[in-house]
C-alpha cells in the first residue's frame, strides 16, 4: 500500500518536495521562501487557504525540528527565516535520496534505469549528452582529489 502511494504522489507532480513535506509544509515553505523573516501571523496571511493560526504556528514549529526553517525570538512570537533556498532544498533531497539508492548492491539497475528514463524524455539524445559530460566531470575531479591527497597525505 506505501509503495503505491508513494508512486502515485511522485509521479503527480514535478514538485521533488512532494515525498519530503505534506501539502500545507510546501505551501508554508513557499511563503518562507518568498521572505528574508516572517512570523506566524504573516505566512497564515499568506497562504491561499485559509488556514488556522495553531495550524501554522505547528507546521513553522515541524519545519524547525526537520531544519527546513532557522527561528529566533522576537518579543512573544518567533521570527523565521528559510535555512536553504528552494533549490538548496531540492539539490539536498534530491542527493539523500539518491545516495540512499545506490548504498547497495542494487546501484546497476538503478543506473540502467536512469539512463532509461533520461533517454526516453524529450530532447533525450542531448540530456545523455549531458549527463556524459557530467560524468567525465566528475571522474577529472575525482582523478585531481586522487593526485592532490597522494601529494599531501595529511
Amino acid at each position: 500500500m506505501f509503495k503505491g502511494l508513494w508512486n502515485r504522489r511522485w509521479r503527480e507532480s514535478n514538485d521533488p518536495l512532494r515525498a519530503a513535506l505534506g501539502n500545507l509544509e510546501r505551501e508554508v515553505m513557499d511563503v518562507v521562501w518568498g521572505t528574508d523573516e516572517t512570523t506566524v501571523k504573516e505566512v497564515q496571511a499568506a497562504l491561499a487557504r485559509p488556514v488556522a493560526y495553531t495550524t501554522v504556528m505547528t507546521t513553522l514549529d515541524r519545519l524547525f525540528k526537520k531544519g527546513f526553517v532557522a527561528r529566533t525570538r522576537s518579543g512573544r512570537a518567533f521570527v523565521y527565516e528559510a535555512l536553504r533556498t528552494r533549490e538548496q532544498t531540492e539539490a539536498a533531497l534530491a542527493q539523500g535520496i539518491m545516495a540512499g539508492l545506490f548504498a547497495g548492491p542494487s546501484a546497476k539497475p538503478i543506473l540502467s534505469n536512469l539512463v532509461d528514463a533520461v533517454g526516453s524524455q524529450d530532447g533525450g539524445a542531448d540530456l545523455l549528452d549531458a549527463l556524459e559530460e557530467m560524468v567525465r566531470q566528475k571522474r577529472r575531479r575525482i582523478e585531481q582529489d586522487r593526485r592532490q591527497a597522494e601529494e599531501d597525505p595529511a
